[in-house]
């Protein structure tokens, strides 16, 4: 016979309703999720640890530059600090939707994450530039992987690691605009 098109779809909102009803403790996830919760939970984990050591580090670069450009990386540096603490609290936010414990646990944290925490030795800012760009390029193509896992299995976590991933590019390109490269 030929091939299925959208007219050929048809709805069930009965059968739906009454699952609905029969699994209302679940949450948010229902039958139709297309992943193994416990591995996205994980993932989103270690997407946690990673804006965590992120925050740290952008955070700690921010008070530590010094030098002739010092005001205008560390304003950079204190803006996107803000922003890596944002994802971690969606990160974490999606976690609990997903019935799960967000894990911030500060003894893991660098075990668990995507990137290093660095500190240049001579609070050189172009060192601090070039370790955060490494960061977010790691983070950018780590993130890229998930989303793609992802999929259409998840469409809601999906559309929270974009959301993340675009502002991580941003990142990526404010250092390199700071870099001069």
């Amino acid at each position: 016979m030929g091939t299925a098109t959208t007219d050929d779809f048809v709805l069930d909102v009965t059968r739906i309703r009454e699952e609905a009803r029969l699994k209302m403790e679940a949450g948010p996830v229902t039958d139709t999720y297309g992943l193994d919760k416990g591995r996205v939970i994980a993932l989103l984990n270690d997407v946690i640890a990673t804006e965590v050591v992120c925050w740290l580090r952008y955070t700690r670069h921010a008070i530590s530059a010094t030098g002739i450009d010092r005001t205008q990386v560390s304003a950079q540096f204190t803006e996107h600090a803000a922003e890596e603490l944002q994802h971690a609290l969606r990160a974490a936010e999606r976690v609990s939707q997903l019935g799960g414990d967000p894990d911030f646990d500060p003894g893991t944290l660098t075990q668990r994450a995507h990137t290093d925490y660095t500190m240049p030795a001579d609070r050189d800012l172009k060192e601090m530039l070039r370790s955060n760009l490494l960061a977010e390029r790691i983070v950018i193509s780590s993130y890229q992987e998930i989303i793609r896992w992802l999929g259409e299995h998840d469409p809601t976590t999906r559309r929270v690691m974009e959301s993340i991933l675009e502002e991580e590019e941003d990142h990526a390109d404010d250092l390199v605009d700071l870099l001069g490269v």
